[in-house]
């Protein structure tokens, strides 16, 4: 890595850092989880923050932001092409190294937000893996509008103006941290 593309992204969590030891994970694909992580990060504390009524799992969030792409470790070429065989292949790793059910979902998960039983925990994750980049989904953010929305019983709009700002906010440091990425090579 070069020293001087270095985003202060938070470290990842001790467990994480172990499963991707023992599946030799490819540096650019710890560096992309480290910056989703991150970003995972800032959502949760935007969520306990705005709508401390609002009941969610933040660190079943943070776990899944921290290994969405742990199947990537198998199917490598998806580092740099696309595909959907690494989400299947991750939820199967998890299991297999002993992660509940509850945890090993969202890399299954984190590509399928539109599923009618994704929860607010699996749209946050999607998010973080979109916004890291600052791509926005309109679809995606309507979704979680509407979360909130409910939760709180303000209109949508309401809602909405909140999470563009957060999301506007935590989009404009995606430079630092897509550079960070790249810093990394693909193969270890």
């Amino acid at each position: 890595m070069s020293g001087n593309v270095d985003p202060p992204l938070l470290p990842l969590p001790d467990r994480v850092a172990e499963l991707m030891s023992e599946l030799e994970c490819p540096p650019r694909l710890a560096a992309h989880l480290r910056a989703v992580h991150d970003v995972a990060h800032q959502l949760v504390d935007w969520v306990e923050m705005c709508y401390p009524a609002l009941f969610f799992d933040r660190e079943a969030v943070l776990f899944g932001a921290a290994t969405h792409d742990i199947g990537k470790t198998v199917h490598v070429s998806e580092l740099s092409e696309p595909g959907g065989a690494h989400e299947q292949a991750g939820r199967t790793l998890l299991l297999g190294r002993g992660v509940s059910p509850g945890l090993a979902r969202f890399a299954a998960t984190h590509a399928s937000w539109t599923e009618p039983s994704a929860g607010l925990e699996d749209l946050l994750v999607s998010l973080a893996d979109k916004i890291w980049k600052n791509k926005r989904v309109p679809d995606l953010e309507d979704l979680v509008v509407a979360r909130l929305a409910e939760a709180t019983g303000r209109a949508a709009w309401e809602e909405f103006v909140a999470l563009d700002e957060v999301l506007s906010r935590i989009g404009d440091e995606a430079d630092e941290r897509l550079a960070f990425q790249a810093s990394f090579a693909i193969h270890g």
